[in-house]
Order: structure tokens, then sequence, then C-alpha cells
């Protein structure tokens, strides 16, 4: 993985010392007294402030202060996440400057405010520099070392900001790493590495156990790769915990998807060594709701291999027996993850699950349907879950778009041949992988399709260009609450 140092430390404290460089976020036209503006620095920020002007930059010669000005009239979630796009937009400015720390505080404003910006600015400022040469003329990007949160904000939530941020760079470093330095069994590795930091536990299967359990779906796609399959477990299981049955979380880790014999054309392979952004995404939940110790029993199974054509590569028209013993008609060879995902759904019922979340970049689909503004979110769970999901989706801004889960969708999956075949018809793609999908779950599924949200040609502000870490963020505060008012949902 890159460079862990390039994350900066953040830390909280009492007091703002004369020549530290302070961004202050306020919710009004006037500003505290503290910051110690001279008259005519007074002056300009009001004026600057009355105009409604988003945020306002002043260069003293000892220090560089960045007032911004929250919006309103607006959604609170709205707020929230205009905040953190500040951040971003400001991040440039900030790193240019060369601080080696600086202070983030607010005014008069709403109480996540200092988490929200420094979430927006720790999660902007990330970059993949490990294949960089770093030379004395071509040093790391500068940022500032430290971040240090004076005024409403606790231990607790700055524990939480810095794990979940921890969590969201260790995504992005494996989503960015390329096949030839994470393939299925580095990437395991890489979680065992992970669990073992964090206090998760880890148990790998590898290709004879899955030969056993006759994962017949992630064996047919790893059949034209060089290298094994292998199957990962996590677990947190605190002494504490709340929930009688756990959680399950599914991700999908193809580690590189050509299309298999069905291959991709054009440049539609580019970018497909992040075809594991479910996988890097359930690893890094796992991770922060450790080291947060929510209370809850939570499971984490991610299948894993690349899927390449070469060698004894499965072929579209074979017939393929899945783990819970149904046969599968291959009709695309492209539609792989849906095959390695429903062996580990199915295997997710040897633990009676409360629920069962399965995250995945599945279908171009879901990307056609929402572009990067929302994850497909497709579901037979309780509206419980769902109502709970959509408001911490909103919070963290990655918001969920539902599609329609009808039986008539799953029509589409009849096969002549088999019990089912893992393709339908041109229209209606995410939601045909979704119903194929719920054909393996025998408890309550939520499926969420990252297709659009996870790899992006271009920054989306904070969600940085190539992996965004999507949905790492909604799932870890999603348990989190879950773990809160459980008796409550109960």
């Amino acid at each position: 993985m890159s460079n862990p140092d390039m994350k900066p430390e953040i830390k909280k404290i009492q007091h703002i010392s004369a020549g530290q460089s302070v961004v202050c976020i306020t919710g009004d036209d006037k500003l505290p007294e503290w910051l110690k503006l001279d008259t005519e620095e007074s002056e300009y920020v009001g004026k600057r402030l009355r105009d409604k002007e988003e945020h306002i930059y002043i260069n003293s010669y000892k220090r560089c202060i960045y007032i911004v000005r929250l919006k309103v009239g607006i959604s609170q979630h709205k707020i929230r996440e205009e905040l953190r796009r500040e951040a971003y937009n400001l991040k440039k400015l900030i790193k240019g400057n060369n601080h080696h720390e600086i202070v983030v505080t607010s005014y008069l404003a709403y109480s996540e405010a200092i988490a929200d910006f420094t979430e927006g600015l720790l999660l902007g400022i990330y970059s993949f520099e490990k294949y960089k040469t770093i030379t004395d003329d071509k040093p790391l990007k500068n940022y500032p070392a430290r971040i240090l949160l004076h005024g409403e904000i606790d231990a607790k939530e700055i524990n939480w900001l810095n794990d979940l941020t921890d969590a969201v760079y260790f995504a992005r470093d494996l989503i960015n790493e390329p096949v030839n330095h994470l393939n299925a069994t580095m990437l395991s590795e890489e979680i065992r590495k992970l669990g073992d930091g964090s206090g998760f536990k880890v148990e790998v299967l590898t290709k004879g156990k899955i030969e056993a359990l006759k994962m017949g779906g992630l064996l047919a796609v790893n059949k034209g790769s060089i290298d094994p399959p292998v199957f990962s477990i996590l677990e947190w299981k605190p002494e504490k915990h709340v929930n009688k049955k756990p959680v399950v979380l599914v991700g999908k880790g193809i580690v590189y998807d050509t299309g298999g014999l069905n291959i991709k054309t054009g440049d539609y392979m580019a970018g497909m060594n992040g075809d594991m952004a479910g996988a890097a995404t359930v690893a890094g939940v796992m991770y922060t709701i450790a080291k947060a110790e929510i209370p809850l029993h939570v499971i984490g199974l991610v299948p894993s291999t690349d899927n390449r054509p070469g060698g004894n590569a499965y072929t579209q028209g074979d017939i393929i027996t899945m783990h819970n013993k149904m046969t599968v008609e291959i009709g695309n060879t492209d539609a792989e993850g849906r095959l390695i995902l429903a062996d580990a759904i199915s295997y997710a019922s040897r633990y009676a699950p409360e629920i069962i979340i399965d995250i995945a970049t599945l279908t171009g689909s879901a990307a056609m349907t929402f572009g990067n503004q929302a994850i497909a979110l497709m579901t037979n769970a309780d509206r419980k879950y769902i109502n709970l999901l959509l408001e911490c989706g909103n919070d963290v801004y990655e918001r969920l778009g539902e599609l329609p889960f009808w039986d008539e969708y799953g029509e589409l999956l009849k096969s002549d041949v088999a019990d089912m075949n893992n393709v339908g018809g041109r229209e209606a793609g995410a939601i045909i992988a979704g119903k194929f999908l719920e054909k393996f779950a025998e408890y309550p599924l939520i499926h969420l399709d990252i297709a659009g949200t996870s790899m992006l040609k271009k920054d989306d502000y904070y969600r940085t260009k190539n992996s965004s870490g999507s949905g790492l963020r909604l799932l870890a505060t999603f348990l989190k609450r879950l773990a809160e008012n459980y008796n409550h949902l109960k």
C-alpha cells in the first residue's frame, strides 16, 4: 500500500496560538475575537461575509486565515456536503501555502462542522503516489502534516473521523493497485494484515477448501487464470454485541476483469483493476467498526479471483453447479461478479444472519442509470433497515437510488437447460443482476451496486479520481447507528 504518512495527523487542541494558520467555519457575519484580526482585516472580512461570499482568504505576514461561510436555505445534509466540498476547493490553496500544520475551528456553526470540513480536506488530499520516483527535485506533494481541531468536537468523534478516513485511504490504495501487484492471494494477505492491526479475525480459504465447498461460481470464473482463487472470511464479534444474529457483508473481489472469453472491447477494460472495490469496501468497514469497537457481530465474506480468457476458461453455454446446488447456464462470461457473489451469499446462510448486505461494481446498467451521483439499491429487506441506510446515505452524501425489485424481473433469468441463466435481456440489467443474487439469499438481502460511483474519471470534489472509496462511509455509519439504535429498531 502507499505511504501511510501521506495522511495528515489529526488532534484536538485547547487554544489557538499567535502565528498559527486557521480555517474558521462560521454561520454568522461576524467572527470570534480569539481570531485576533486587526481592524483592517476585520473590516475586510465583515464586508465580504455580508456579501455572502463562500470563503475568504487572508495572507498575513505570520499566518494564513481561511474563513468559510456556511450556506443557508438548503437542507442540513446538503449544508454538510457543501462544507466538505469547500474543504476540497481550498485544498490546493492550503497545500500550496506549505503549512506544516493548520487549525480547523468554528463559530456559531452546527456541531459536526469541524469534523465535516476536516473529513473533506483529508479525503481530498489523498493521492496514490506509491509508484512515483521520489527525488530531491520531485518530492511528494506538499500537504499539512497535522490538522489541529479546536472547538466543538470530542475525542470519540476525532477517533471515528481518523479511523474512517484511514479506512478510505486503505480501500482507495487497494483499488488503485494494478493486478500485477495485487492478485487474489495478495488481496487476502492485505485484508489479513488489516485485521491484525485492528482486531477483527480473518480466515482465508484457499482453492482446495473452495473446491470442497463446491463453490462452482468462484471456481468457474477462476478457470482462465493461472492464479488461484481465495475466499476470505472476516469476523468482528465483540464480547457485548447487541445482535443475536450477525450482519453479513459480502464484497466482490474481482482483482481484474477482462470479461473472460466475452472479452471487453475498446477501452472498456480500462480501470478493471478496480473491480474489487466491493471487497476493499468490506475490509475497510470491518477495520472501522473494529477500531471503534462497535457492539455488533459482523461477518465479511470476500470471494476473490481475476476473470481471464486463458487456459481452460469457462465459456458461454457452460452449465455450472453453485455452492447451494443450483445450476446456472453461462449466458455471458463478463457477468462473472454475480457468480462469485452468489456463492458467498449462499455460504452466508450458515450464519443464519439478520441481514445480508452485498456491495459490488456489478453492472454498467447501474452506472448508466445513476451516473456517479447515487449507489443503486435493490432490496427485499424490512424498511427499518432501508430507512436507516437512506438516512446515513444522505448524511455522508453517499446517496442511494432505489430500483424496483419485482419478481417479474427474475423471470428474465430463465434457462432452457439449467435452473437459471446468469444474464437476462439488455434492459433492466442492474435489477436483473440483483434478482440473480436474491435467488441465492435465504435471508433478507440489501444489494448495493457501486459501478457508477466507485471508479471516477476525474475528481468529484473529495471523491478522488480513479478510486473514490464509495460505500465505505455509508456502511460504516449505518452499522454504527444500527448498534446505537438496535433496541429501538427491534
